[in-house]
C-alpha cells in the first residue's frame, strides 16, 4: 500500500482527485507526485514533530498532467516534435524544445483539474490568510532520485498570488518538462521522455526576500568527506544561490562532535553576496534582483546559532532518509529564513547524487609540474586540471559558437546551457559559490571548474590558451598558456598497512578533507604558521596592541577584524577554526599541532610585525619557538595561541589534538612553557591532553631522559637537527652542499633519540623532510623501530608501499 493510500483513509471528505496535501503523501509516492513533492510530504508528516519546519502545501499530481494531455489528444504532436532530435545540435534542440513546450502549455487544464487546484488553494488560504503567496515548482516523477537529481532542469515560479496566476504557473511547470536542459538530461541519463511526467508543488512562500536562504549538503561536495554539514547562504530568495548568481557565505559543522553536544561552527567563509532577489509586483515579473548594501555584504547572512540549527536539522533529515533507504544517504537540502516570523524553514530535500557516489578507495592525484602566470583565481570545484582555448560566452545566443573541448568562460551559467557545458573541457565563471549551477554540473560531468573569480570575462579573451587548475586546494587558478602535470591513480582497497604508523604533514586546512582519504594514522605535524600567515595575516602582538602601530596598519587591522568583538577574538576564532578543520578531517586519529615557530624575520613580514620584531643576525637560531612563549615580548601572543587551542579541544570537542612545542633548548625552558600553558588553560593530562616536544636540538637528544619528564612524546625535526649537528645554516645557498640528513652523525643523533624515547616509554616520531625526500632514510627509521613517520601527502602512498615491503623482510606486521 502506498503512502498516499494510507493517508487517504483519513482524507478530508470531497478531496480532489488531482491534488494531494503534504500531509497525505510520502517518499513512496514518487510515481504520483514526483520526487520533490514526495520528499516534502515525507518531511511534513515525519519530521515536523522533531522541530523541523516545513511550509504547508499541496501537490498537483502527475495524473493531472497525463489527464490534460489525454483530454487534448496532444501526445502524437508532442512525440512528433522530438522525432529525429540531435541533442548535440544546440539550435535544433532549442527549436524542438520550444515546440514541445508550446504544445503542453496550449492544452490548458481540464475543468476538474482546475477545480481541484482552486479548492486546495482556498484551503491553504484558510490556513495562512487571504494575502497568501505561494511558490509553484515542478516535481517530475524522475526527479530527486538517489541516482539522478534533475535539479534545476524544470521551472519554478515564486511569489505567486491568486488562483488565476497559480493556474497559469502550473501550466508553465507542466510545459517545463521539455526545457532544452531537461530533454538533454533525460537523454544523458537514459530516461524516456514520455515515461517521465510532471507533478507540481504549490507551497506557502517563505518570506526569505526579507531575510536569507541557501543550500545545505550533508557531505563535503568537493571531496566526498561525509562527516561535515556544508551550509551556504545569501540574502533574499534562494534562486540566486542555486543558479550561481551570487557568491554565498559558507559554514561547515562537524557531525561527530555535534552529536556529542558540542555546538560550534567548524569553519566559515564570508561571501561577497553582491545581489539579492526580492519580490516584485511590476508586470509579469514576480521577483527581481537588487544590489546588497555594503553593510550587509560585510557580515554573515545568518548567525552561528542559526547555522547550527540548520546543521542539526540537516543531520536529522539525513538520518531519516538513511533509515528509510537502509543505507547511508547524504542529502542536498534547501533552506529559507522568513523575515516576518524569523523562523528557519526547510523547503526541499533530495539525495546528493555526485560526491556521495565517488569511490574514495580510488585516489586520483593531479600533480602540477610547470605552469604560466596566474590570470584569475576563484573557488576550485573538483581537483582536476584542464587546458584548452577559452570561449567567452556573454549571451545565450553565442552558445552555438562553442566548440567541444574549449574552456567555457562566462559571468555565470544557467540550466539552459547544459548541452554546451557537457562538451566543455573546463568552466570558469565570474560569479557563484561551490553549490551554484556551474559547480553542480561540473561535478556531475567530472570536469574542473573555477567559480566566483569576479573578473574572468574581463581578463580572459576568446582564443586564449588557458589552464584551469583545481589541484592546489580550495583556491582554483586559471594559468596563462599550457600546463605540465602528472596524473597518478591508486586503488587503496588492497593497500596493506605497515606496523610503523604513517602520518602526514598537513598545514593547509583547505586540503585536509581531501588528503584524509589517503591511508594514514593521523597528522604528525600540523603547522600553525600557515594558518596565521594565510588566514590571519597579522602579527599576534599587533592584534593585542594595535595602539603601537602606525595609522595605516591600524586601519588594516580594523578592516580585518571589523566583524569581531576584538582583534584578539578574531585571532582566536580564525586559528581555532583552521586547526579544527585539520583535526576534524582526521578525527579521531591523533593530530599533532605545533605551536607557532616563525623566526623573527618571518614574524616581521606579518601585518604590524615590524613594530614588535627587532633585527637578528641569525634568526634561525635566535628568538624562536619555546624561548618566545614566556618572554614579555610575546607572552600575550602565546596566550592567544593557547586560547585558540583550548577552544579547539574544549568548546569544539576535538580532543584528538595533541600540542607540540618547537625549539625548546633547555630543561628549565620546558618547565616554564608547560607551567605557562597550564596557566592559560592547557593543563597536561587534563581531558587527555598530551604535549609533545620537537626533538631538533642536540640538547634534546643528550638530555632526553630529563625532557621526558616534561613531555608525553617527541617528534624529530630532521631539518633543524641536521643544521645544528653539522653546524650548517640550512638557509644558506653557499654551504647547501654540506646539508645532508643522511650524514652518519645525524643518523647517530636520530638513533639516540629513538632509543632514549623508548627507554622512557615516550612516543617518538619524525616529521622532518628527510623520509619524504629520501627512501633510504625511511628505511633507516623503520629499522630503528621508530613509532611513526610523518610524510608530505604526495609521498604517502609510495613510502607506505616501501615500508610494508621492508617490514615483511624484518618479520613485522601491523597488529
Amino acid at each position: 500500500m502506498s503512502d498516499t493510500m494510507k493517508a487517504n483513509k483519513n482524507a478530508r471528505p470531497g478531496e480532489g482527485r488531482y491534488v494531494r496535501f503534504f500531509s497525505q503523501i510520502g517518499i513512496g509516492d514518487v510515481p504520483l507526485v514526483g520526487g520533490k513533492n514526495a520528499s516534502l510530504g515525507e518531511m511534513y508528516r515525519e519530521l515536523t514533530a522533531k522541530g523541523i519546519s516545513i511550509p504547508n502545501g499541496f501537490a498537483v499530481t502527475a495524473e493531472a498532467y497525463r489527464h490534460a494531455l489525454d483530454e487534448a489528444g496532444a501526445w502524437p504532436a508532442l512525440k512528433e516534435s522530438l522525432e529525429g532530435l540531435n541533442p548535440d545540435d544546440v539550435d535544433d534542440l532549442a527549436r524542438r524544445a520550444a515546440r514541445a513546450r508550446e504544445i503542453v502549455y496550449a492544452v490548458g487544464l481540464p475543468a476538474n483539474v482546475e477545480a481541484d487546484i482552486r479548492d486546495a488553494l482556498a484551503r491553504l488560504s484558510e490556513e495562512y490568510g487571504a494575502e497568501l503567496t505561494v511558490a509553484v515548482r515542478s516535481s517530475a516523477t524522475a526527479e530527486d532520485l538517489p541516482s539522478a537529481s534533475f535539479a534545476g532542469q524544470h521551472d519554478t515560479y515564486l511569489n505567486i498570488h491568486g488562483a488565476a496566476n497559480v493556474l497559469d504557473a502550473v501550466r508553465r511547470c507542466f510545459a517545463s518538462l521539455f526545457t532544452d536542459r531537461a530533454i538533454r538530461y533525460r537523454i544523458d541519463n537514459g530516461f524516456d521522455h514520455f515515461k517521465v511526467f510532471n507533478s507540481v508543488t504549490v507551497m506557502k512562500m517563505v518570506r526569505s526576500d526579507l531575510a536569507a536562504s541557501g543550500v545545505i549538503f550533508t557531505i563535503d561536495t568537493e571531496t566526498g568527506f561525509e562527516d561535515v554539514v556544508f551550509i551556504t547562504g545569501a540574502y533574499g530568495l534562494g534562486e540566486n544561490v542555486v543558479q550561481g548568481a551570487v557568491d554565498p557565505d559558507e559554514f561547515y559543522v562537524f557531525k561527530p562532535t555535534y552529536a556529542q553536544g558540542r555546538r560550534a561552527v567548524l569553519k566559515r567563509a564570508l561571501g561577497p553576496k553582491k545581489i539579492k532577489m526580492i519580490f516584485s509586483n511590476s508586470g509579469r515579473a514576480t521577483t527581481r534582483n537588487i544590489p546588497t548594501d555594503r553593510k550587509e555584504r560585510g557580515k554573515f547572512c545568518i548567525g552561528d546559532d542559526e547555522a547550527l540549527t540548520l546543521a542539526g536539522q540537516a543531520i536529522a533529515i539525513e538520518a531519516h532518509y538513511s533509515a528509510k533507504a537502509g543505507e547511508h544517504r547524504p542529502m542536498d537540502i534547501e533552506w529559507a529564513k522568513d523575515g516576518l516570523d524569523g523562523k528557519l524553514y526547510i523547503v526541499q530535500a533530495r539525495p546528493e547524487t555526485v560526491a556521495s557516489r565517488r569511490n574514495r578507495n580510488v585516489v586520483e592525484e593531479y600533480k602540477v609540474k610547470t605552469h604560466g602566470s596566474v590570470m584569475v583565481e576563484g573557488r576550485a570545484v573538483g581537483a582536476k586540471i584542464a587546458f584548452g582555448k577559452a570561449r567567452v560566452i556573454e549571451h545565450m545566443s553565442e552558445l552555438s559558437s562553442f566548440a567541444p573541448g574549449e574552456i567555457l568562460v562566462a559571468d555565470t551559467t544557467s540550466p539552459d546551457w547544459g548541452t554546451v557545458m557537457k562538451s566543455a573541457g573546463g568552466i570558469v565563471t565570474n560569479r557563484g559559490g561551490r553549490t551554484c549551477h556551474a559547480a553542480i554540473v561540473a561535478r556531475e560531468l567530472g570536469i574542473p571548474a573555477i567559480v566566483g573569480t569576479d573578473r574572468a570575462t574581463h581578463v580572459i579573451k576568446t582564443g586564449d590558451l588557458v589552464a584551469v587548475c583545481c589541484a592546489e586546494g580550495d583556491v582554483g587558478k586559471v594559468y596563462e598558456g599550457e600546463i605540465d602535470f602528472d596524473v597518478v591513480k591508486t586503488d587503496l582497497s588492497n593497500l596493506e598497512r605497515p606496523a610503523t604508523h604513517v602520518m602526514m604533514n598537513v598545514g593547509n586546512p583547505d586540503v585536509a578533507f581531501g588528503v584524509s582519504a589517503l591511508p594514514n594514522d593521523g597528522v604528525g605535524l600540523a603547522r600553525m604558521e600557515f594558518i596565521i600567515a594565510e588566514s590571519i595575516k597579522a602579527h599576534p602582538m599587533a592584534l593585542v596592541h594595535p595602539e603601537r602601530l602606525d595609522a595605516k596598519e591600524r586601519a588594516e587591522i580594523e578592516k580585518l577584524t571589523v566583524q569581531y568583538e576584538s582583534p584578539s577574538a578574531f585571532f582566536i576564532e580564525r586559528l581555532s577554526e583552521g586547526v579544527a578543520t585539520i583535526a576534524a578531517a582526521f578525527y579521531p586519529k591523533p593530530v599533532i599541532v605545533r605551536m607557532s615557530d616563525f623566526k623573527s624575520n618571518e614574524y616581521a613580514t606579518l601585518l604590524g610585525g615590524r613594530a614588535f620584531e627587532g633585527g637578528e643576525e641569525n634568526p634561525m637560531i635566535g628568538f624562536r619557538g619555546a624561548s618566545r612563549y614566556a618572554h614579555p615580548d610575546y607572552r600575550e601572543g602565546f596566550a592567544l595561541e593557547c586560547a585558540a587551542m583550548k577552544r579547539v579541544r574544549e568548546d569544539m570537542g576535538l580532543t584528538n589534538v595533541r600540542l607540540m612545542i618547537p625549539f625548546c633548548r633547555r630543561i628549565d625552558e620546558a618547565a616554564k612553557v608547560i607551567a605557562l600553558m597550564s596557566e592559560f588553560g592547557l593543563e597536561r593530562g587534563k581531558n587527555g591532553l598530551e604535549i609533545y616536544v620537537m626533538c631538533e636540538i642536540p640538547n634534546n637528544v643528550m638530555l632526553i631522559d630529563e625532557f621526558s619528564k616534561h613531555f608525553d612524546g617527541f617528534s624529530i625535526g630532521s631539518n633543524d637537527l641536521t643544521q645544528l649537528t653539522l653546524g650548517v645554516d640550512r638557509d644558506s645557498q653557499i654551504v647547501a652542499f654540506d646539508f645532508d640528513e643522511r650524514d652518519p652523525g645525524v643518523k647517530k643523533m636520530i638513533a639516540l633519540a629513538v632509543e632514549g624515547a623508548r627507554r622512557n616509554g615516550r612516543h617518538i616520531g619524525i616529521c622532518g623532510q628527510a623520509p619524504s625526500d629520501y627512501p633510504e632514510m625511511a628505511e633507516f627509521l623503520v629499522r630503528l623501530g621508530i613509532d611513526s613517520i610523518s610524510l608530505n601527502p604526495d609521498t604517502v602512498l609510495r613510502t607506505t608501499t616501501r615500508i610494508v615491503a621492508l617490514e615483511k623482510e624484518l618479520g613485522r606486521s601491523r597488529k
